[in-house]
């Protein structure tokens, strides 16, 4: 699958420019680009379809084992734990981690694929302009990597937020009667705003923080364009290079990039799963009640 991938942008350039040269190699190569863009295509949809069904079960497991653990825990773990957080985890912090397998494993194996393929074939088509990427790439893994960290961390304090946010909301939903015999419905209006502005701060602070992930994407991909039309060019003037191989240096360039930029995407996503998972894998952790474990 994933050489029939890599192997695309050099038959589109093959194929263009054997238009020059008669009808028969253009044809030729038309045809086998079509065959592998249905290959492509065909293997991509079972691929999907496999990650999904997988991530399907993963949910379903985690939230079966989660809820076992939680009844299974000592009378005293409900009076410390509150309803609403319990089950902001067994709903919102189990669908976070959906993500996981479904989206972010998937796009990050077949983007990681494709960048190699792709790296290996620009080193061989010109090495000084595949270092040149190269270093685009390594700069873009390094926020990358600072990213998703951030991300992690926020993404924890967001879920511990919308948990209590969740808690608060129950409460006073199920205590309605009495909060309208005391006329308490402002206070527990203010509770409720409270943690939702706790909610959307750090929300816009994860919001900025993957605007300038894609600021310096922008910058760095369009960079590497403007050097590599400048020196690719300048090599055709020389007689180093052909048009042909500046244009499939291009199409593979752009590839890998945004195959580091996709695999930094999701790297953050999987990073704020991680992160929002977290009380959800200790809480699945936890021993069982004594009374239940006891013999007799």
């Amino acid at each position: 699958l994933q050489l029939a991938e890599i192997a695309i942008p050099h038959l589109l350039a093959a194929s263009i420019f054997s238009a020059q040269n008669g009808g028969a190699v253009f044809y030729r190569n038309a045809k086998l680009l079509v065959v592998l863009c249905m290959i492509s295509g065909v293997f991509s949809g079972v691929r999907s379809c496999c990650f999904g069904i997988a991530n399907m079960i993963l949910v379903k497991r985690m939230r079966e084992m989660l809820f076992d653990s939680i009844l299974s825990q000592d009378i005293a773990f409900f009076d410390e734990e509150t309803v609403g957080d319990l089950t902001s985890r067994l709903g919102s912090d189990c669908q976070q981690v959906s993500r996981v397998i479904g989206n972010d494993l998937n796009l990050i194996s077949r983007n990681l694929l494709q960048g190699i393929g792709a790296l290996i074939y620009l080193l061989i088509l010109s090495w000084p302009l595949g270092l040149c990427t190269m270093l685009t790439c390594g700069t873009l893994s390094t926020i990358m990597l600072v990213h998703g960290r951030y991300q992690k961390k926020a993404s924890k304090f967001a879920q511990e937020f919308t948990a209590s946010a969740n808690n608060v909301a129950q409460e006073a939903i199920s205590l309605v009667r009495t909060v309208r015999v005391y006329g308490t419905e402002k206070q527990e209006f203010k509770r409720y705003a409270k943690w939702l502005d706790k909610l959307y701060d750090v929300s816009f602070r994860q919001t900025m923080a993957y605007g300038g992930w894609s600021l310096s994407l922008n910058y760095l991909y369009h960079s590497t364009q403007v050097v590599a039309v400048l020196i690719g060019g300048i090599a055709i003037m020389n007689g180093k290079f052909t048009a042909e191989q500046l244009t499939k240096f291009t199409l593979y360039a752009e590839w890998l990039i945004l195959s580091t930029w996709w695999i930094g995407d999701n790297w953050s996503s999987l990073m704020q799963s991680v992160g929002a998972s977290e009380k959800v894998f200790r809480l699945m952790d936890l021993l069982p009640s004594r009374q239940l474990t006891s013999k007799g």
